[in-house]
């Protein structure tokens, strides 16, 4: 497993402290993106918090999932939350170690009081005895906040004085951009008023209980509250590992309501993805969960058909193995996703239409273009509003695409001229010279290999899949008239494709 250290550096820790009229809460922030480009220690809010204890209590639900693994408990992990600051919004993100659960709070207009909400995103402090001082907070307690430095402290303080590295696997950095592909996907699905809320989850089992490992449940809306049922009849919403839930009990007290987002299920669907929202005064603080408990959202494949779409060229052979082949693929829509980026100003919500107008593209190309941000944690996706929002991961998030290995053997295959098309049909040679049958069922492609017969594209397309809609998107190669082969490819065949059929 591919992972690197993460350097994360602020001014001082994080407090929250007397004053005079009230309490003040200093959130320190690091490095960050804003709309003047990468600052260290970016400020984006100084002002009250309409509903401090309630705010408190969502911040370290997002703290707990920070720093919480959910499968494999014993294995520790705690990454500060990301903080983006929307314009009219403050927006707190956090992934569990173990890449299962996705947590947000949005703090928004009616939960702040006084003070403009800047722009742009970056890590935030959330240190034990910053923890420990929230869960004090009273309901009474006036609560000033403050996201970032205090003015003099820009001028006085030189330097970070607190810095942590805590490393960061690959797997969590595709974990946390697909979190927000397949949330893409979900419409509202239930709603449950305050008091079923709080009888649902409080049914629910916790971490280590009985019942948590014994796969997902499924429920099913009736009227205002949620039936238990055995297997996923249409309508049923799936709830996967529920003891992953446990980060609502912060809130359960102040909740107004609990919304549930999901796919549509069919009856014998797999277990899937789903988003459950408890709704606060001025706020919301959203959970989701991947499919299973043992189960990060880094292997759900739903990133890879967007990466790998508008494909148009092969990538040249790399004879020194430094990855500079791949360097040189031209794409439409890479071309699309760089135009984009450019119009994204930490929109609270992403408006498609209006980014068609000024980008002059189609609806279509634009939202194919937001997919692709999301896969590198350029856009979040928000249920409630089922918009993108515009954010920037303090990540390298480049490496989501990098270090995908479906991406790459994909790839690997196209350049090795490994793939033969024949009207919806593909052939795929692979490395272990077995060739695999790709079939075209309606724009969904099956394939003969392992992985398929295990997932049948729940977990995403195999490689052999991916690798089939690059060359019929239009990868670039020699003709297959130009190729002599008798087996599969060798080391002599790697700098060619060899392509049959119509590439439309």
């Amino acid at each position: 497993m591919t992972r690197s250290l993460q350097a994360v550096a602020y001014r001082r820790p994080s407090v929250l402290e007397s004053a005079v009229g009230g309490q003040r809460l200093g959130l320190e922030t690091s490095r960050g993106a804003t709309p003047s480009g990468a600052a260290d220690h970016p400020r984006f809010f100084s002002g009250f918090l309409t509903s401090p204890q309630i705010a408190a209590a969502g911040l370290l639900a997002v703290a707990d999932v920070a720093a919480a693994r959910y499968y494999q408990p014993q294995l520790r992990a705690s990454l500060d939350p990301v903080v983006t600051g929307n314009g009219d919004r403050l927006r707190f993100e956090s992934f569990s170690g173990c890449g299962g659960v996705y947590a947000r709070l949005d703090v928004l207009t009616g939960g702040l009081d006084g003070g403009e909400v800047g722009r742009g995103t970056t890590n935030v402090d959330v240190n034990n005895p910053l923890r420990e001082a929230l869960s004090r907070i009273g309901a009474d307690d006036p609560l000033h906040l403050r996201v970032g430095p205090e003015e003099m402290a820009v001028t006085t303080l030189d330097g970070p004085v607190v810095e942590k590295k805590v490393p960061l696997p690959d797997r969590w950095l595709r974990g946390f951009a697909e979190a927000q592909v397949v949330a893409a996907d979900f419409d509202l699905r239930a709603e449950l008023p305050a008091a079923e809320a709080v009888r649902f989850l409080r049914s629910l089992p916790r971490s280590g209980g009985r019942g948590s490992s014994a796969g997902p449940r499924w429920v099913v809306p009736a009227g205002r509250v949620l039936r238990p049922t055995t297997r996923p009849v249409p309508g049923a919403v799936c709830l996967p590992g529920p003891e992953r839930l446990i980060a609502l009990q912060r809130v359960l007290r102040h909740a107004t309501a609990l919304r549930v987002y999901g796919p549509a299920v069919t009856a014998g669907g797999a277990a899937t993805a789903g988003a459950w929202e408890a709704v606060l005064p001025g706020m919301r603080l959203t959970l989701t969960l991947s499919p299973d408990a043992s189960r990060g959202f880094s292997g759900e494949g739903g990133v890879l058909d967007a990466l790998a779409t508008g494909e148009h060229r092969a990538a040249p052979a790399d004879h020194d193995g430094d990855g500079s082949g791949e360097g040189a693929e031209s794409t439409e829509a890479a071309d699309d996703t760089d135009l984009v980026s450019m119009l994204l100003a930490w929109e609270p919500r992403i408006d498609v239409a209006d980014l068609a107008a000024s980008s002059g593209l189609p609806a279509e190309r634009v939202r194919a273009a937001l997919v692709r941000l999301g896969t590198s944690g350029r856009v979040g996706y928000d249920t409630a509003e089922a918009a993108y929002f515009h954010r920037e991961l303090p990540y390298d998030a480049e490496r989501v695409e990098r270090h995908n290995p479906r991406l790459r053997s994909a790839r690997a295959l196209v350049a090795a001229g490994a793939v033969r098309l024949d009207g919806t049909l593909g052939t795929v040679t692979a490395e272990d010279g077995h060739a695999h049958r790709v079939r075209d069922d309606a724009g969904v492609l099956s394939c003969s290999c392992l992985w398929w017969a295990k997932y049948r594209g729940g977990r995403g397309p195999c490689k052999h899949a991916l690798a089939v809609r690059m060359v019929r998107r239009g990868a670039v190669a020699r003709p297959a008239d130009q190729v002599e082969r008798s087996g599969p490819p060798t080391g002599a065949d790697l700098n060619t494709a060899r392509i049959d059929g119509d590439m439309r």
